[in-house]
């Protein structure tokens, strides 16, 4: 028969053990739940209808798409020489992001060909860590070739996680550099915008 102060020591060395475990599998779960809720968010924002369901709503996205662009283009006027270069581009006139260590971001476009409406775009973004709480911006990309928009409009296009985008500003559209034949800008309408981070979004296409 065991003492009773060996019965002791051997509850007392395995409760360190114990509760190794516990903040280790705590741990798990908080990384297996954020990994549940950005497929979450992500499949919620990915279910949307890329293109608008009726004509009114197609008509006031193009309506909404063509009014920020010459909003973007008054903000810089150096905006107009960099579409000289471009191929095609496509105008988010309103992205809302947000969310508090897991967040997302949607937004829904209009893809332009040589100055001409083509189709319809929708764009989504998963993001985990810490947020500059609820942003609301404005978003352009200008394809530099014909190659860079069929990319686009083939509906499987999307950015590296460090892809970043100028925020306009007077004067700072010349600074957009074309990487892989693409040029983002983006223009903030609401919240804080600490940096311009466009990794992670993904893109869907719908010809009109």
């Amino acid at each position: 028969m065991r003492k009773p102060d060996e019965r002791l020591a051997r509850r007392t060395t395995a409760r360190p053990a114990v509760g190794r475990l516990v903040q280790e599998g705590g741990f798990m779960r908080l990384t297996t739940g954020l990994a549940l809720v950005v497929t979450v968010v992500t499949g919620l924002l990915g279910s949307c209808a890329t293109a608008p369901a009726s004509r009114e709503d197609k008509a006031a996205l193009v309506a909404a798409a063509t009014a920020r662009l010459q909003q973007m283009r008054t903000a810089d006027p150096a905006l107009g020489a960099l579409m000289q270069k471009s191929y095609g581009y496509a105008v988010f006139p309103n992205v809302d992001k947000g969310g508090l260590g897991v967040g997302g971001a949607y937004g829904r476009g209009v893809v332009y060909e040589r100055g001409q409406p083509i189709g319809y775009s929708d764009l989504t973004q998963g993001t985990v860590g810490v947020q500059a709480g609820g942003q609301s911006f404005s978003e352009f990309l200008m394809f530099e070739t014909k190659a860079a928009l069929d990319r686009f409009t083939a509906g499987q296009f999307g950015f590296t996680a460090e892809a970043s985008a100028v925020v306009l500003t007077s004067g700072t559209a010349t600074q957009a550099p074309f990487v892989d034949g693409v040029a983002v800008v983006v223009q903030p309408l609401s919240g804080v915008m600490v940096e311009a981070a466009i990794g992670g979004q993904k893109f869907t296409y719908q010809a009109k």
